[in-house]
């Protein structure tokens, strides 16, 4: 009553002794429709009616108490006034904290570059928000700056596409622009950055954004023009182009450049086995990974070959294509020589003798190194107590064409081992064929019994036997379990297929292999 009396004063004090929120509410607004501001204002902020307050503050200029009540308000509209006011008023950091509670995010970037200096906080509005009229700002800011890259990136941002690529023609940018748009521009504008690059002749770049805007033809014209780029990675690009296109008239033109018919240059054999293996043409990829690594073989890089062999070979098992004998005896023959310095390095010179004989036994395989892996074989087999396999050895070695090339450090020795020639020899152990459990050498990898070639444990170069079965975690070929997990708890195990590190802890006990002795049988191209 006194207020509606007009004892303001005494009614204002009334209502602050209550404590009663929802009287202080009803006073307030009986006061602002009496025009009374400042009693209004402050029985709705003893109301708690924060909102209410700081408009009421504002229209009063009590920026003071507008900013107090700030981290209780919740409006937009009164952040973005309090935040004018603070611009006005040159309080460049309060306005631009208040314009983003405001969520005023083109003001908070406009605050930051037009009068805080400050970009790197002007940038972080824009990426959270995407907000593109303050993408356009910052662009504009780094374009005076000289930043161009950045203002690419940021036109970009803003869906100025055009402007920013004038903006790299003009400035000779236009690999930074094309790394911007990455995989998100149109054809339009792969096709205008691929035409930017033939005019510029650097054909390469040209032919990546044509195979991008999805122009076959034209990619793989600028991949294999002669004045591209020759360290092999446009013709990683042609073939990617052609694997894409799946057109047979391109993939005839590309077979003739790798052939040398198109300039009398024929390309490593390795382009043409990708070839077909981006087309899925997988039995000509098969016959060509052969002659790879046959050439490799007998140039000594063994590994290099084993490798071929091996990712070929996993290839064609995993689209059920049959292995080709040969590719399965080189890999079988390169596994075994490879598998000669783990069995040295561990101190088990039986196995790694028997692994040698095996090599031996096929020496014309390895034509770069007849002495050296024969001599191998005679010491390791005299080492192993295999004497009559390195008499035998011995005895190869001393033909006119091996014996000067003999290292003279093991010359004398290999000579004695022949004028003495001791043939005493334990006979290899057997165990059951995994097929018929008919006994087999340990290391021979066919039955004679039921015919079947054998399955070989990856790390002792054994046929493989039922009871003792698990399978690599990392190539999937099988391994003697009690061998291979013994092996695993070395520090430093790897697969020796593939040269992937793995633990004990991954290998289980197979209790019926059927399944993989089947998948052999069926892609053996016997």
């Amino acid at each position: 009553m006194s207020i509606r009396n007009g004892d303001i004063r005494r009614g204002v004090g009334l209502a602050l002794q209550t404590g009663n929120k929802q009287l202080q509410r009803d006073c307030a607004v009986l006061l602002e429709n009496m025009k009374q501001l400042v009693e209004a204002a402050m029985l709705y902020e003893k109301s708690q009616s924060h909102d209410k307050a700081a408009a009421l503050y504002i229209r009063t200029k009590n920026w003071v108490k507008v900013g107090e009540l700030l981290e209780n308000v919740t409006s937009p509209k009164i952040h973005a006034q309090y935040a004018k006011a603070k611009e006005a008023d040159g309080k460049y950091r309060d306005a631009a904290r208040a314009y983003e509670a405001a969520k005023d995010y083109d003001s908070v970037i406009r605050v930051n570059l037009d009068f805080l200096q400050n970009p790197d906080e002007a940038v972080r509005v824009v990426r959270e928000t995407q907000s593109v009229d303050g993408a356009k700002m910052v662009a504009r800011f780094f374009e005076r700056l000289g930043d161009f890259s950045s203002a690419m990136q940021f036109l970009v941002l803003s869906k100025c596409g055009d402007e920013a690529f004038a903006m790299a023609q003009a400035h000779n940018q236009m690999e930074q622009y094309a790394e911007i748009v990455g995989d998100e521009a149109s054809e339009d504008e792969y096709l205008a950055i691929a035409e930017y690059f033939v005019g510029d002749k650097r054909l390469f770049n040209a032919g990546r954004f044509f195979l991008k805007a999805g122009q076959h033809t034209k990619a793989l014209h600028n991949f294999i023009h002669p004045t591209s780029s020759d360290d092999g990675r446009s013709i990683e690009m042609a073939i990617e182009a052609v694997g894409q296109a799946q057109n047979e008239q391109l993939t005839y033109q590309l077979i003739d450049y790798l052939m040398g018919e198109t300039d009398g240059v024929p390309k490593d054999a390795k382009y043409l086995f990708r070839l077909y293996m981006a087309l899925q043409q997988f039995r000509e990829a098969a016959r060509t990974a052969i002659i790879i690594a046959r050439e490799d073989q007998n140039s000594g890089n063994y590994r290099q070959a084993h490798d071929v062999l091996f990712s070929m070979y996993a290839e064609l098992k995993k689209n059920r294509i049959r292995i080709p004998r040969e590719m399965e005896q080189n890999l079988m023959l390169l596994h075994s020589y490879i598998l000669v310095k783990v069995h040295v390095k561990l101190g088990d010179h039986r196995m790694a003798s028997r692994m040698l004989v095996r090599v031996a036994n096929s020496i014309s395989k390895f034509p770069s190194h007849v002495v050296p892996i024969l001599t191998s074989t005679v010491v390791e087999c005299q080492r192993a107590g295999l004497k009559n396999s390195a008499f035998s050895y011995a005895a190869m070695l001393m033909r006119p064409e091996y014996r000067q090339k003999i290292d003279a450090k093991y010359k004398k020795k290999i000579e004695q081992i022949v004028r003495k020639p001791d043939k005493t020899e334990e006979e290899e152990p057997a165990t059951p064929c995994p097929f018929c459990s008919s006994p087999v050498p340990e290391t021979k990898l066919y039955c004679s019994e039921c015919k079947n070639n054998l399955p070989y444990c990856i790390f002792t170069g054994r046929h493989m036997v039922r009871q003792d079965w698990t399978q690599c975690p990392r190539c999937n070929f099988p391994a003697l379990h009690s061998h291979y997990s013994r092996y695993a708890q070395t520090c430093d195990a790897l697969c020796p297929m593939n040269g992937e590190p793995f633990s004990a802890d991954e290998l289980t006990l197979v209790g019926d292999p059927s399944s993989y002795l089947k998948e052999m049988t069926e892609l053996s191209d016997d």
